[in-house]
């Protein structure tokens, strides 16, 4: 099992130390015996250790940066949720196709904000803005929080916020199995667990760093036994040698696992692999020997959000994917909901 994130360094923003969740945290570090220095500002954290660009970058994704989150207007999350509301951002997983190797540039550390109170307070005026209809909050858009929540807990503050809230709620996914500090929370049934699998080949060689397969599958049935609204993010999907015979083969080992109550309120949600020309630059200086297939004229060109154009699979690729695994998911899991295919 992959062992739990531990940060190698950590950096404080000067205000940060005004809140208490930064008191706390970097008294746990020091008796953890950890370094920890002062930044001015994560734009101004400097000299991760490193002989090179490869020794840098993985010592920065070893880095956690405590900060405060000052903008607090929330981007919108479709079609997940109605808005991305922010506690994380950064991962230390090393997934290689992950869309924050360009959004997090040369400075992939994880920053994690200690003024919880104001996200909570803006996400209050976002809930009262659209009450009655209820307001889904995704706060995995700019990180994997569960990777780094067992030092934080600020995961599971927020799932007892919005397990109090009348019209919130609150939805995430992860690739990690570390999930024991979050079960005896009082969600109320308000925020749901997803989980991100995949075949066994595609963990495998493109997402070094993270909780295996069946590992994943283990923490999903801890959580649905803790009474979770559970889901499923199959992604990315991708297409290589046997990858039908893959993707069975996930279906069947999670159908075995879960409990039978589990698979009646089960979402799914399916997205294709895709990439941007600046995201194919950023993947292969990061990871030169990747097996990743980057191939422009394999895929369709498709424009993104930002301006920014896509390369996703061709048409009839994704009527073959929505085929074999809708059907999977039919078979093995004939009362879940698929949310979206994208």
């Amino acid at each position: 099992m992959v062992k739990p994130f531990v940060p190698e360094l950590v950096y404080v923003e000067p205000r940060a130390m005004e809140y208490p969740l930064a008191k706390e945290l970097t008294s746990k570090f020091e008796n953890m015996g950890i370094e920890i220095r002062e930044t001015t500002s994560h734009n101004q954290v400097r000299n991760i250790p490193g002989d090179n660009h490869f020794q840098r970058y993985r010592n920065a994704k070893s880095t956690l940066v405590l900060g405060i989150r000052k903008t607090l207007k929330f981007d919108t999350s479709k079609p997940s949720a109605e808005y991305a509301i922010p506690f994380v951002t950064g991962c230390m997983g090393h997934c290689h196709y992950c869309y924050l190797q360009t959004t997090m540039g040369d400075k992939p550390y994880i920053r994690t904000y200690v003024n919880l109170d104001d996200i909570f307070a803006s996400a209050d005026h976002y809930i009262n803005d659209r009450a009655p209809e209820p307001t889904r909050f995704e706060a995995s858009c700019t990180s994997d929080i569960v990777g780094v929540d067992h030092l934080t807990h600020t995961l599971k503050r927020a799932i007892e916020y919005f397990g109090q809230s009348e019209h919130g709620k609150l939805r995430f996914v992860t690739k990690f199995a570390h999930v024991d500090h979050l079960l005896d929370a009082n969600h109320n049934g308000r925020t749901r667990f997803r989980f991100s699998i995949n075949n066994n080949h595609i963990i495998k060689y493109f997402e070094p760093g993270t909780s295996k397969l069946q590992d994943r599958i283990q923490a999903a049935v801890k959580v649905a036994e803790a009474g979770y609204p559970l889901g499923f993010i199959i992604a990315p999907i991708y297409l290589h040698e046997g990858w039908r015979e893959g993707y069975q083969e996930m279906m069947e080992k999670l159908e075995q696992a879960l409990p039978a109550f589990a698979k009646k309120d089960l979402t799914f949600e399916m997205i294709q692999h895709r990439f941007t020309k600046p995201a194919k630059r950023v993947i292969q200086k990061n990871y030169p020997m990747t097996k990743l297939e980057l191939d422009e004229s394999k895929r369709k060109w498709k424009w993104g959000r930002y301006g920014i154009g896509k390369y996703i699979y061709t048409d009839q690729e994704q009527e073959d994917i929505k085929d074999t695994l809708g059907h999977f998911i039919e078979t093995y899991f004939p009362e879940a909901r698929l949310e979206y295919f994208t």
